[in-house]
């Protein structure tokens, strides 16, 4: 499902700034320059290449998309699962759940039910588990915070821009009429700086950074509902105790975006 705040967010905070501009008499036109544009795209995302790893650069592409269509993880019915998966252990023994763990979709949570199949004391399936938890989520913090590099190298490379708009207007004093609108392509590269990285940049970070902590939420519950069943626990008992996540996730419940 489409995230509509991030779209209405965008468009609000971008279209605030261009009718600000028009509501005080100037040019729409005037914000629109090529070269500026080019400088500060260009240089920003061509420091966060040299600074990122290749595999981290294109994971943080990759998740861009989450901003505007977060994933989804439906945390009510995947309890509901883990207690019917939590009953057939209880009714047939651990391998009961054999069948179960080859038609899960959920390749994490199939890997649990593996691990519940072949006998695994519940302290090493929790070890197992929340390493590949913190390995993911460590790898998806890393690349959320390409976006947060590119909010601090963009307003610096729009204030190169501006100087180097500002070197081309001191080439031109013989000729006054190029003053005024040199010097005005200068700013507009600092507010392409500026801009990217407070209407886009940061917040595109930040929002990240919210969603992978979800994800992490989600496969922490998991864990626990897994672990639980291979210490025993009643299955009345393990909905009690994974129900505490519903509330980590309740917003996001209530707004149709996440869990």
């Amino acid at each position: 499902m489409i995230d509509v705040l991030s779209i209405f967010g965008l468009i609000l905070g971008i279209g605030a700034i261009l009718m600000g501009q028009f509501l005080d008499g100037g040019h729409l036109s005037t914000l629109v320059n090529g070269p500026a544009a080019l400088i500060v795209l260009g240089g920003t995302f061509g420091a966060v290449m040299l600074q990122s790893p290749m595999n981290v650069f294109l994971r943080g592409l990759r998740i861009f998309s989450w901003v505007f269509i977060p994933p989804r993880f439906h945390t009510e019915e995947t309890i509901a699962r883990i207690v019917d998966w939590s009953n057939i252990a209880r009714k047939e023994g651990l391998l009961g759940l054999e069948i179960v763990a080859e038609e899960e979709d959920d390749l994490f949570a199939r890997k649990g039910l593996e691990l519940l199949v072949d006998g695994s004391e519940p302290e090493v399936m929790r070890a197992i588990m929340e390493l590949e938890i913190d390995a993911r989520e460590n790898f998806d913090s890393l690349a959320g915070k390409i976006y947060e590099s590119m909010g601090g190298f963009s307003p610096t490379i729009g204030i190169i821009g501006a100087v180097m708009g500002l070197i081309h207007v001191m080439g031109n004093l013989s000729d006054p009429s190029k003053l005024g609108s040199g010097i005005a392509v200068a700013f507009v590269a600092t507010i392409y700086g500026v801009g990217a990285a407070n209407l886009l940049f940061i917040p595109i970070s930040t929002k990240l950074k919210t969603l992978v902590n979800n994800e992490v939420n989600y496969r922490e519950m998991i864990v626990e509902g897994l672990v639980s069943i291979a210490e025993g626990e009643n299955p009345r008992n393990i909905q009690r105790k994974l129900e505490g996540y519903l509330d980590k996730t309740r917003v996001d419940d209530d707004a149709g975006e996440l869990l």
